[in-house]
């Protein structure tokens, strides 16, 4: 491995303003939807609603993926996946996550941790309206995370199920397809400053429901 790359060496000094609780949201909400705003109209960053997902088993066995949030608000962080998946079935038996969203060329990271719970029906529904046709498609011929033949045959059933539902056909929802809504216990600002000396500051839910704001050692 003469030609390998050793990533000791790679090295970036982060340069950014500050991070005090004083000007912080009252609610991680408030400042999330912030940070959001700011990272969204930054042009470095691609598809700002990245973020990974990380469930574990009822044993502890970790696994992680990135998804795309899809909705946000008081109530908690929402991501779209198949039930059967490994994340869906892990959630089904251990209902909790962690969600990060890395957002690199800020220097920033915002980390969720909290209760998953699956969004009602409805919103299901109302959400898979509004994805392509093909991407309807795709949530019925993809059964995700199971061990296929090939490639082929994936496409195959994209392409039976295309001919079934033509662009002009209503696609069902799959029944084993919906929401999940992360609703937050801690959610961490990071800002990455010289010399690792970085801010964290995170707020922890009370069971009052008040939000209270603790510094973190980086």
């Amino acid at each position: 491995m003469t030609d390998a790359l050793d990533p000791a060496d790679m090295r970036e000094q982060y340069r950014t303003t500050e991070l005090s609780a004083a000007d912080l949201a009252p609610e991680p909400i408030g400042q999330f939807a912030r940070w959001f705003k700011e990272t969204a109209a930054n042009p470095a960053i691609h598809e700002p609603n990245a973020m990974i997902v990380s469930t574990a088993t009822p044993e502890g066995r970790p696994s992680s993926r990135t998804v795309l949030l899809k909705h946000y608000d008081v109530a908690g962080f929402v991501f779209f996946t198949n039930y059967e998946s490994r994340k869906g079935r892990e959630l089904s038996a251990n209902p909790y996550a962690s969600l990060l969203f890395p957002w690199h060329p800020l220097a920033r990271q915002v980390i969720v941790t909290g209760r998953a719970v699956r969004v009602g029906r409805d919103e299901t529904v109302a959400y898979f309206r509004t994805r392509p046709h093909g991407s309807q498609l795709g949530a019925w011929a993809s059964p995700q995370s199971a061990v296929i033949p090939s490639r082929e045959d994936l496409l195959a059933r994209y392409r039976e199920l295309a001919a079934r539902y033509p662009d002009h056909e209503q696609v069902p929802v799959p029944p084993s397809w919906g929401g999940i809504r992360v609703v937050p216990e801690t959610v961490e600002f990071w800002q990455g400053h010289e010399n690792r000396l970085h801010d964290r500051l995170r707020y922890v839910h009370e069971p009052d429901g008040a939000w209270r704001v603790e510094r973190l050692a980086p």
